[in-house]
């Protein structure tokens, strides 16, 4: 039987990656294992090695450009709807809370966590978690384009911290006060630079 795209069912390649970024985002690298990709996306197996012959560090790799994607125009929507920093900082924080609420408390972030999964045989996968972080970064430093471009860059990977850090907690504590609490403090700290 052939699997080549004559064969594939239509959107095959795409319920892969769905299905990958639902595992990362419940159970990191390791839970999203071939099978249980198969399983989550019902993709025959042939189909899921001709769109991705490199296997489940390629799938993982183009799973998180697109999660990359969607979860920047997700925080670059909820901050843009905001006139002051504090304002930014308070929605950025509320739409993530309501994304880890929204999932039962059972979705973390995808990039953070697969990087709890990251050992020396994964550099691909490990490249696309800082790709993952570097571009929200930038994203969260031209919503606060403070004049030392440093200062910025910095604050930016405070908003990143907090946020990776309020999805491990909150997963823990069923609860998105982690969340609330950091945006209370980070947006004063934006308002006072």
């Amino acid at each position: 039987m052939s699997t080549g795209p004559a064969t594939a069912a239509p959107g095959t390649r795409d319920k892969v990656l769905e299905a990958a970024i639902l595992l990362m985002r419940r159970t990191g690298f390791s839970g999203a294992g071939i099978n249980e990709i198969l399983k989550e996306s019902g993709a025959p197996k042939g189909s899921l090695y001709y769109f991705f012959p490199q296997g489940k560090k390629q799938i993982v790799s183009e799973a998180l450009a697109l999660y990359t994607e969607r979860v920047l125009a997700v925080f670059d929507e909820a901050m843009s709807r905001a006139s002051s920093p504090g304002d930014k900082v308070k929605r950025l924080f509320q739409v993530t809370a309501q994304r880890l609420e929204e999932s039962a408390f059972q979705q973390s972030c995808a990039g953070g966590a697969v990087s709890l999964d990251l050992d020396l045989e994964l550099e691909a996968v490990r490249l696309s978690v800082v790709a993952f972080f570097d571009q929200t970064m930038a994203l969260f430093a031209r919503h606060f384009p403070l004049e030392d471009k440093r200062r910025a860059r910095a604050f930016a990977g405070l908003l990143l911290t907090a946020i990776e850090g309020g999805y491990i907690r909150g997963r823990a504590e069923r609860s998105s006060r982690a969340f609330r609490e950091a945006a209370q403090w980070l947006a004063e700290l934006a308002e006072r630079e």
